[in-house]
C-alpha cells in the first residue's frame, strides 16, 4: 500500500496519515499483522517529521488499529472481537451529526448530504 500526504491540505499530516491507513484497512489492502512502514522510512519518504508519524502511529495505537511492538514496528491489529468494542452506532451518529452541521453551515442541502453519504456508504459492502 503506497501512504501518501497532502502537504498542501488544511488538515494536519498526521490525521491524513491515519486516515490512509484507515482506508487501506477498511478495503482490505492492510490486514490484521500486517507491517507499517517504520516509523523512520516513512517519514524520509514523505519528507516529513518523524514526530508527525510517531503521532499517527500513537494515534491509530489508541483507536485500536494498530498495535506496536517497540523496536520491531507496528502492526495492523486484529478486529475486535465484539464490534461494540469499535466505533459504536451512537460515536457514528456523533460524527455523521457533525458533518451534516458543518456541511449545512457552508451552504450544503440535505439532498446532497444524503447523496454521499449514500456514495461514502457503498465502500461497506
Amino acid at each position: 500500500m503506497v501512504i501518501t500526504v497532502d502537504k498542501l491540505s488544511d488538515a494536519p499530516l498526521y490525521l491524513q496519515l491515519r486516515d490512509a491507513v484507515i482506508a487501506g484497512i477498511a478495503s482490505g489492502e492492510l490486514r490484521p499483522g500486517d507491517a507499517l512502514p517504520s516509523v523512520r522510512s516513512l517519514a524520509e519518504d514523505l519528507g516529513i517529521n518523524l514526530h508527525t508519524v510517531n503521532k499517527a502511529y500513537a494515534t491509530l495505537r489508541d483507536e485500536g488499529y494498530v498495535i506496536m511492538l517497540g523496536r520491531r514496528g507496528a502492526y495492523v491489529a486484529d478486529a475486535p472481537a465484539d464490534p461494540a468494542a469499535g466505533m459504536g452506532e451512537a460515536a457514528l451518529e456523533a460524527a455523521l451529526t457533525k458533518l451534516a452541521t458543518e456541511f449545512k453551515a457552508s451552504g450544503g442541502t440535505r439532498h446532497a448530504f444524503l447523496a454521499a453519504a449514500k456514495r461514502a456508504a457503498q465502500n461497506l459492502d
